[in-house]
């Protein structure tokens, strides 16, 4: 199964739209805390997550936005989320860095860079275990490939043949750390690979080529053949957070790589064959724009969480009513 390469631009342009407003409501002061921006990634979280069920799992970053908007996540509760509202998909508890929504099985964002890789490997063993035909993606960052957690949970998938597909977003830099200085090899798929998993590179700034690439990944992890590796070759545009000044990034670098914008090269490739014209684009542009207005004025009109629930799901309840319900 594959996407329609139309259905993968709307995905893309909902997520850029959707960034750029964040950005924008971050700058004002309605968005607080660490925001970590998606641009020019988009292409890999539409082309993968395209390929998913409502059954398969999916575990993110803190560079998730992408991801949940791609994985069916509502884009009101989203940027209530941002604006820390209890209509969020997290109560707004959990902000940008920490979307999460069990019913369709976005287990969330996480902060610890490769920390959403153990819950990744827990989910598909559990998967395994209840005879369940589910995928576990596990979206993760170059610099993830440094921890010790990514060698040992590819380790154990391969041993135990889990239905894990791994999705490395390599986007050359580990915050402000290049990957030339961080990995003496930056042929992250042969070092997948060097572990026994199915692994091989994917230009992440082609929507289409990421697509087919989930598509085959996702097929030979839920009939059996255990993890696959996808090195997802792409770049984020922005710096590595609000907060950063983008002062270790040559300018003729990001021009370089904005020239291969997924989105205008998606378009291009579809007005070529006549799938689309310039007033078809911009009428999808326009809709996107205006679901992302109707969410940022229905988040910013949206409750806050009472003060009386503030350590509702801090702290667990121990008396003897609540021991003996258990």
């Amino acid at each position: 199964m594959t996407a329609e390469p139309l259905d993968l631009l709307r995905t893309m342009l909902l997520i850029r739209r959707f960034e750029e407003r964040c950005a924008e409501l971050y700058s004002g002061g309605q968005i607080r805390g660490f925001l970590h921006l998606y641009v020019g990634e988009e292409a890999v979280a539409a082309g993968v997550c395209a390929e998913l069920t409502e059954d398969d799992s999916v575990v993110s970053t803190y560079r998730e936005h992408g991801h949940a908007l791609a994985r069916g996540v509502p884009l009101e509760s989203l940027m209530a989320e941002m604006f820390g509202k209890v209509t969020g998909c997290s109560r707004g508890r959990g902000g940008s860095m920490h979307l999460f929504d069990r019913s369709r099985r976005f287990v969330g964002g996480n902060a610890v860079v490769g920390g959403g890789l153990p819950l990744a490997l827990g989910l598909a063993l559990g998967d395994r275990m209840q005879g369940t035909p589910a995928v576990t993606a596990c979206f993760f960052g170059d610099g993830a490939m440094a921890e010790g957690e990514f060698h040992e949970v590819l380790n154990l998938a391969v041993l135990w043949r889990l239905p894990l597909l791994l999705c490395c977003e390599n986007n050359l830099y580990a915050m402000g750390t290049s990957i030339a200085k961080e990995h003496g090899s930056t042929e992250l798929a042969l070092r997948a690979a060097s572990y026994g998993a199915t692994a091989w590179p994917v230009d992440g700034m082609d929507a289409v080529a990421v697509n087919r690439a989930a598509a085959r990944a996702v097929d030979e992890v839920r009939g059996g053949a255990g993890p696959v590796f996808l090195e997802l070759r792409t770049y984020r545009f922005r710096a590595h957070s609000m907060y950063d000044p983008d002062r270790y990034r040559a300018k003729d670098e990001i021009a370089d790589w904005r020239d291969r914008d997924p989105i205008e090269l998606l378009a291009a490739r579809l007005r070529a064959d006549g799938s689309l014209t310039d007033a078809d684009l911009a009428e999808i542009d326009a809709e996107v724009v205006a679901r992302v207005t109707a969410a940022v004025e229905a988040a910013a009109a949206g409750e806050e969480e009472p003060v009386e629930e503030l350590t509702r799901f801090v702290y667990s309840d121990t008396s003897t009513a609540a021991r003996s319900v258990r």
